[in-house]
Parts: C-alpha cells; sequence; structure tokens
C-alpha cells in the first residue's frame, strides 16, 4: 500500500500553487507522431522548445529521492519509468514492454524490451532495473516508502525482472509509472555526487548543464538515439522556476516562457491575445479532514451525526461560485471525478441545511455545539473565515492557530488539532484513499480504524484485477461518505495556456507532471 504520509507531503507542496485558484499539475500525454514524415529526419516543428514554468525548485534527481511534484516534468523526462500512464490514465507499456502476475498476486514478472539505452551508452538491462530497485527499496525516502510490499528482485536473463512481494500490492503497478520506484537509474554512477544534479538516466531527454542553473532553470536536450524518440515532438525542454504567479504571467505574455497555469481570471485575455487554453476541472481537493473519528481529544467528532452535521453546514455551490470565481466544482468525496472509485451520486449526500445539522448536533448530545481549535496552514487563509463562518451557523465555535508551512507535517501528525482544513493534489486510486482511510494515512493522524471501512480499505489494496480493483474502492468510497469520516468540500480546477501550436493534452484523468502533457497543434 502506498505510504500516506508521503503521498501527502508531495502533494502538499504541489498544492502550494493552487491557494490563488490555479495549479500547476499536468496529465500524461499520449504519444505523439514524429512530424518527420517518414523520412527519419526531425521536421522543422520538431526542433521547437517545450517553455514551462514551475513554483517548487526540484528536491534532487537521485531516483530514490524522487517526489511526484512539480519536479517530475523534469525527472521523468530524463528517467524512464518501467511502465507508462497515459493521457487517459491507462497503464501502457514503457520500459517494461510486458508483465504479469502470479495467481498469488505475490509476484511480478517483467519483461524489458530491446535496445534501451542510458544517456551514457551504457545498455539498459535486467540488472539496471534491479539495482536501481533495490537501492530505492533500501534509501530511506520516497521511494521505499512505495516499494513497502517488495521483498526481493531477481534478474534471471538481461530483459527479465522479477519482483518478489509480502503481499499482494494493488498500488505496485501505479508506483511503477507516476513514481521514482519505477524509474532505471544507470548502476555505474548511481552512488556518484553528480546523480543528485545530472544524473545518467534512460529517458528521452538529458540535462544541458552549460544552460541549466540549479535551483532556478532546467534545460533539457531531447536524445536522438532514444528508442521512443518518436513520442516527444520538443527539441529542448526549458523549465524555469518562477514561484511568483504574476512574475510567471508577466513571464507567459513576454514569451519568455510558452506554456504556463493562470488563475481563471486572466484567461480569457490571453485567449483574446493568441493563447490556447484548457481547464482541468479537478485538479486538487480542498477538504476539512476531520481527523480525531474516534473522539479522542474531542469527543463530539467521534460520533458519525457530527460528523454529518459538519458536512451539511457548507453551502459548496457558492463557495465555488463566490471565492473559486466558478473555477472548480463541489464535491462531498476524496476521488478525482476521473477515476472509477468516484460515484456521482454520493455528492447528493449532504445537501445544505444548517437547520437539520442542528438537529443532529442536538441527538448527538450538544444542543450548544462544541468548541474546536484548527490549524491555520498557508493554504486555509483565504478560506478559514468561511468556514468559520459556516461552522458557527450550527454551533460550532473555530478558534485558529497559525502554522508555518515547514509544520505542517508535523502539526497534523502530533494530534494536537482533531480537524483541520487543507488542499492537497489529485493522486491515484491507491495513493487517495491510503492517505485519507488507512490506518497509517497522513490524513488519518490518529489511527483510527472502523469496523467496515478498514478491512474494506485492506482488501482494496491487495486487489491485483484493476476491475475489481475499482469495485473495491467504490465500496471504500461509499463507507467513508455514509460514515462522514471528512468533509471534502470542492476541487480545485487548473488553467493550462499555451502558445499557439502548442496544446496542453490532459482532462485531468492522471494528475502527474510529465512533458507527455503538450504536444504541437497545426
Amino acid at each position: 500500500m502506498i505510504d500516506g504520509a508521503l503521498s501527502r507531503r508531495q502533494v502538499l507542496g504541489a498544492a502550494l500553487a493552487t491557494v490563488a485558484v490555479a495549479g500547476a499539475s499536468s496529465c500524461a500525454g499520449e504519444e505523439q507522431s514524429s512530424g518527420d514524415g517518414g523520412s527519419g529526419r526531425p521536421s522543422a516543428s520538431r526542433e521547437q522548445t517545450l517553455s514551462i514554468s514551475i513554483q517548487a525548485t526540484p528536491n534532487s534527481f537521485d531516483p530514490a529521492e524522487l517526489i511526484s511534484s512539480q519536479s517530475s516534468f523534469a525527472w521523468s523526462a530524463l528517467f524512464d519509468t518501467l511502465i507508462l500512464k497515459d493521457n487517459k490514465g491507462k497503464l501502457q507499456p514503457n520500459a517494461a514492454e510486458s508483465w504479469n502476475y502470479s495467481d498469488s498476486g505475490r509476484t511480478l514478472t517483467l519483461k524489458l524490451r530491446k535496445g534501451m539505452s542510458f544517456s551514457s551508452g551504457a545498455p539498459v538491462n535486467a540488472v539496471a532495473v534491479k539495482t536501481t530497485l533495490e537501492r530505492s527499496k533500501n534509501t530511506p525516502g520516497s521511494a521505499s516508502q512505495v516499494l513497502g510490499a517488495l521483498e526481493s528482485v531477481d534478474a534471471p536473463d538481461d530483459r527479465t525482472v522479477v519482483l518478489r512481494l509480502s503481499h499482494p500490492d494493488g498500488a505496485l503497478l501505479d508506483s511503477l509509472a507516476v513514481s521514482g520506484a519505477g524509474v532505471i537509474g544507470d548502476p555505474a554512477t548511481l552512488n556518484d555526487k553528480r546523480t543528485a544534479l545530472n544524473p545518467v538516466g534512460s529517458g528521452p531527454y538529458v540535462l544541458n548543464t552549460g544552460q541549466t542553473v540549479n535551483g532556478s532553470t532546467y534545460v533539457l536536450d531531447r536524445r536522438e538515439d532514444y528508442w521512443n524518440v518518436q513520442a516527444y515532438p520538443f527539441k529542448t525542454v526549458k523549465i524555469s522556476v518562477i514561484r511568483d504567479r504574476t512574475a510567471a504571467l508577466n513571464a507567459l505574455q513576454a514569451g519568455e516562457v510558452n506554456a504556463g497555469t493562470v488563475e481563471v481570471t486572466n484567461v480569457d485575455r490571453l485567449r483574446a491575445a493568441g493563447f490556447d487554453a484548457a481547464v482541468v476541472e479537478a485538479n486538487s481537493l480542498a477538504s476539512l479532514v476531520l481527523a480525531d473519528r474516534a473522539g479522542e481529544s474531542l469527543k463530539p467528532l467521534g460520533d458519525p451525526r457530527v460528523r454529518q452535521a459538519i458536512n451539511m453546514a457548507f453551502d459548496r455551490e457558492k463557495i465555488v461560485e463566490q471565492l473559486l470565481r466558478g473555477s472548480g466544482k463541489p464535491t462531498e468525496q476524496v476521488f478525482n471525478p476521473k477515476d472509477p472509485a468516484y460515484d456521482p451520486a454520493l455528492n447528493t449526500t449532504y445537501a445544505y441545511d444548517p437547520q437539520r445539522a442542528k438537529r443532529l448536533l442536538a441527538e448527538a448530545g450538544y444542543p450548544n455545539g462544541f468548541s474546536v481549535t484548527m490549524p491555520e496552514f498557508f493554504l486555509a487563509k483565504s478560506f478559514a473565515p468561511t468556514i468559520t463562518q459556516s461552522l458557527a451557523a450550527i454551533g460550532i465555535a473555530v478558534t485558529w492557530e497559525p502554522v508555518p508551512p515547514q509544520q505542517t507535517d508535523a502539526a497534523i501528525s502530533s494530534k494536537k488539532y482533531p480537524a483541520f482544513f487543507t488542499i492537497a493534489g489529485l493522486g491515484t486510486t491507491a495513493q487517495d484513499a491510503s492517505t485519507y482511510f488507512s490506518k497509517d494515512g497522513a490524513y488519518n493522524p490518529f489511527h483510527t480504524e472502523d469496523p467496515d471501512l478498514t478491512p474494506q480499505m485492506e482488501q482494496a489494496a491487495q486487489t491485483i484485477d484493476p476491475r475489481q480493483a475499482a469495485d473495491a474502492y467504490r465500496h471504500v468510497n461509499a463507507t467513508a461518505v455514509r460514515e462522514a469520516w471528512n468533509a471534502p468540500l470542492f476541487y480545485v480546477a487548473v488553467h493550462w495556456v499555451t502558445k499557439k501550436g502548442i496544446t496542453y493534452l490532459g482532462d485531468g484523468s492522471l494528475t502527474f507532471n510529465t512533458v507527455r502533457a503538450f504536444g504541437l497543434s497545426g
């Protein structure tokens, strides 16, 4: 199972970009045609540069330390992943041309494709995969946590890799596609100092060290010897770290970047200026996490009627209209609307009804309401007044305690706060389910277990068949909504704007940052 704490640390960093009702996530794109007319030579269109802005500096290019945040725009271009998720969120062959599970689900065998090489010219083989996986498993970091079920790796021949697991892990294939756990490093250089800043990878691009300024600008040059070079239409990718959103907008308008995210209020003006725009309706989730579900520190939250009343206190439609300027979508569930676990019918469970909420509180023994102290994270500042007012209307008084961004994780895990508001990027089904509902999930800091939800989670996490897993997670979703484990409020949309000739391919099915999200248009 994917570790909830890890995945949430990653998306919290990415979600900082959403506070102004805009984010910087993208989806994996479909393969692009080579544009060379079959001649084998790049056409003029394939000489173009994709220049994008991000708000967070890549932490490292070491495979054991890669995180699925904005930095994956760069590392997913420097490294191949064993498996790929395409623009529709479907698993596709990549470095591994095929894979299969044993009947028990505890052995995964991958067959590597022929002809792959590292940027150094060394061959990509099963030993390289084995070495990278073992190193990532044994190095504390993001990759080690998603490889929790991995017991051993065998390389019986150059093209065969066998992963043996302690238990079935339904999230493993996703992890090998959209996390650092799935990349392949060069065994000869993995432990060199250069790996963190300029790795030897197997991906379609290499870092141009002469033009790259670490922490500011990353320039990637396409490898023309890459096995799937036709899927990457841009000869050069330039990634600029621009933390200020106004500066990022100015860079887009000045032509310094040709793809970026903007606030909804700027979209029409940019369209009129000749830019193309695309919207991902659900990029991040805003939720009031009712963390103390057993009532350890705040007894009322242990009663599902109280949690249900809290859900009825919010006019989600009005919040989206007024605070997001319509750039989002109300929700009562934590899964991506494109996710197979998502059920539209669940969004009618808790209609806005303060009077009914008051009655539920009275039935639970709190006719005069109660008080709660919550952390005011950076992302909560813009929404705290609305949350305070909504809860006050049903008798719940909120006190906010400011928490610096660097203390966010510590505050959540401290058990000091029985509830908190956050905006977090959407992940895969298993990631989001684990984060919110598993015993050790980041958004279950009190480690609450439920007689219905916990066994459903365990079953879903170990289900290998995608259709069966989708059914299992739908049951998880229904139980979590019925028991009001949280009060999800709304999705935050993201608006991608691109220069004419460049198109954004994502539709929100997969929120993973990759240059494959961009292609060439006529």
